[in-house]
Parts: C-alpha cells; structure tokens; sequence
C-alpha cells in the first residue's frame, strides 16, 4: 500500500516566527485518519524564521528527532547539553523520564526542519541527547541510518524505539532500494520528485508504505529524501 499525501493536504499552523506543516494530528490540527503511522506518532515540516525559536519546555517519553534541511538549530536542555545542528545533520532528544529544552534558530537566515516523535519502547528511559554531522556525500545513492533503535546500527545516533530514520540523496533517474521487510514506512522527500510503484511525491510531500518488502524509490529530479521505517 502507498499513499500520496500532498503537501498541501497537511495541517497548518503559522505563527509568524514558526510556519508549521503538520503530516499527522498535532496541536490544534487533529484528522482522525492522520493520528499516527505505527510507531511514528508526529512528522512536522517547520521553518522558524531568524532570531527566533522554542522558548524552554518539558517532554517525557518521546523520542524526538530533528533533521536540519536549510539553516542550523541550536538546543539547550535542563541536562546541561548545549550545540548546533545544521543542514543535512540530525538531533536526537530521548526524552524519557523527563526534559526541558528550547530549540532557537540563532542566525540571519531561515531554518527548514523535520520534526519527528517516534513512541519509544517503554516509559521511564533516562532523558538523553546528541547530534551527528552525516555528510551527504556519504549517503549518495543508498540509504544511510541516521538514528536506529537497533543494536547493529552502531554508527547512527540510538533511540528507543523499534524504528530506523534513514537518509539519501538520489540523482535524478537513479533508484534506491530498501528492505522494508513488510514494516511501515513514512517518507518525504525533502527535495526533488520521487516515484515509488507508479505514485509520484513532491518535494515535502508525505509517503505512507505498508506491506512492501523491498522499497524502490527512483529520483525524477535531484532529490534528497528521509525515511521512518517502524514497527
């Protein structure tokens, strides 16, 4: 199964300093057929305008991860972890027992985000954080783990979670595959157009993938995309 959700099908929030796009029910925006895709409970496209951000709240349970698609992110938690994320990297946020944190975009220029909350395997982790530069040449024509939950990843940044969030950048024209093994996934290409099985996706258009074992993703333009694959 492949669902197409278009860009403009998404909730939307707009705050002026926060232009929010919502790919499920979150905050005021709540679509019933939109609620979660298995583990994946929150995928939201943001740009935060410059000098402007999250002002310091708490979390628990979630494990939240950002990736950077234009500008930089910089975090301070209640744990004392503080640093910058840029384009093309990744935070993750376990959020566990409990944290406080603010995300400010720092700089002159908008910041472009992914935020995603994935339900972590339990409650009651101890709250953690970390980012990781992945250099998009590396992840050039296959899919890279950016944060797994899996004990063999051991290169991508941990989180909690029976899930994977991965990343590639694809020439236009060239395929890559992945083995979903019948799981779900949730992708968006971050740039570019994408065809998977007939159905084409736009750029920060919304995928979602159910009983496909092996996933072919062909590149219609230059496009960089990220995946969730979840139990």
């Amino acid at each position: 199964m492949i669902e197409v959700r278009k860009f403009d099908s998404l909730g939307k929030a707009n705050h002026g300093w926060l232009d929010a796009n919502f790919h499920f029910s979150f905050a005021g925006y709540h679509d019933p057929a939109r609620v979660h895709w298995g583990k994946l409970r929150v995928w939201n496209d943001d740009i935060i305008a410059a000098k402007s951000g999250f002002p310091p709240h708490p979390h628990s349970d979630m494990e939240i991860i950002t990736y950077v698609r234009k500008g930089a992110i910089t975090h301070k938690d209640s744990l004392g972890n503080l640093g910058r994320t840029e384009a093309g990297d990744v935070q993750v946020m376990s959020a566990g027992t409990g944290i406080t944190h603010a995300e400010y975009n720092v700089d002159d220029e908008d910041t472009h985000s992914f935020q995603l909350w994935i339900l972590p395997d339990r409650g009651g982790h101890q709250p953690s954080w970390g980012t990781k530069t992945f250099p998009k040449d590396g992840r050039a024509g296959r899919f890279d783990v950016l944060a797994s939950g899996r004990d063999g990843d051991v290169e991508a940044l941990r989180i909690n979670a029976d899930a994977r969030v991965l990343g590639a950048t694809i020439a236009a024209g060239e395929t890559v595959e992945y083995d979903l093994g019948g799981r779900k996934g949730y992708l968006v290409p971050a740039t570019g157009r994408v065809e998977i099985d007939g159905e084409i996706a736009e750029a920060r258009d919304g995928v979602a993938i159910a009983d496909i074992a092996m996933l072919r993703v062909k590149a219609l333009d230059d496009a960089e995309v990220v995946l969730v694959d979840t139990a």
